[in-house]
């Protein structure tokens, strides 16, 4: 008597969410930057409404967050989780066969910008450049040593703040010694990226992110949370730990090879 095969489980719901055109588009667009609704629109040129249908199954996937813009609440920002769309890609291979799990390897060895003559520049802008700016130029700058050149600065510059520096200093980075800058200061000069962590200069300064290739990371302002610094540390914490991923993601974006892109979504 032939014994009955068990029933293969379920495909992952990764490959449900990402297979569909209209989401896959989405997803590249949200892997290079945070963005509002119109802006994806305007690029997977979709409709407002079909667009914020597969956003919300994006969103209710586990793959995409969304916050309101602190400088415009009429408008909500879309942020990609790239760790989990790493852990999905795992679990969707390995669903196939063990041999197939993903392994992750750093994506920034020194070899991987063998051959290029100038270093990369990076500026992140911010309004203060009292926290946000200031732990994520410091974070690039130790992940990267002297292959790229970074900067940071604020619209409205502020005293650094001291969780910042604590913060820092658990990861063995020093930056008790530096100031806070104005965007100003960078006149004239030009950079391969600019990255905005503030709604408000992406919004109120646009020319900031017309510069050079502009990423955006809608990252509130830990220090404009409640209580002392002992009271708001777990939230500079938290904001160190979100940007040592981005900054990570940032870097392998910098040093892979340049590669043809197209944008088109199929209807």
């Amino acid at each position: 008597m032939a014994t009955q095969r068990p029933a293969d489980p379920p495909a992952p719901s990764f490959i449900g969410l990402a297979a569909d055109p209209v989401r896959w588009g989405l997803l590249t667009e949200l892997a290079r930057s945070d963005r509002h609704v119109s802006e994806l629109t305007r690029l997977v040129d979709q409709p407002q409404p079909l667009v914020s249908y597969h956003l919300g199954r994006l969103r209710d996937g586990g793959l995409v967050t969304s916050r309101r813009s602190a400088h415009d609440g009429r408008a909500s920002y879309y942020h990609l989780d790239l760790d989990r769309c790493a852990a999905a890609l795992t679990e969707t291979g390995t669903a196939i066969h063990p041999a197939l799990a993903l392994r992750i390897v750093p994506a920034w060895p020194p070899a991987a910008r063998r051959g290029r003559t100038q270093r990369t520049r990076v500026l992140f802008a911010c309004t203060g450049n009292g926290a946000r700016s200031q732990i994520a130029e410091a974070l690039l700058q130790d992940l990267a040593g002297d292959r790229i050149d970074v900067c940071s600065g604020g619209s409205h510059p502020k005293p650094i703040h001291p969780n910042a520096v604590r913060v820092l200093a658990e990861r063995g980075i020093d930056i008790a010694d530096r100031r806070s800058k104005p965007l100003s200061e960078f006149d004239g000069q030009s950079f391969d990226h600019v990255v905005t962590l503030c709604d408000k200069v992406r919004e109120a300064c646009p020319e900031i992110s017309t510069r050079a290739q502009s990423i955006h990371w809608s990252i509130e302002d830990p220090s404009r949370a409640p209580g002392g610094n002992r009271a708001t540390y777990p939230v500079f914490r938290a904001l160190a730990a979100e940007l040592e991923s981005r900054v990570g993601h940032l870097l392998a974006l910098i040093d892979a090879p340049p590669k043809e892109t197209t944008r088109h979504v199929h209807r």
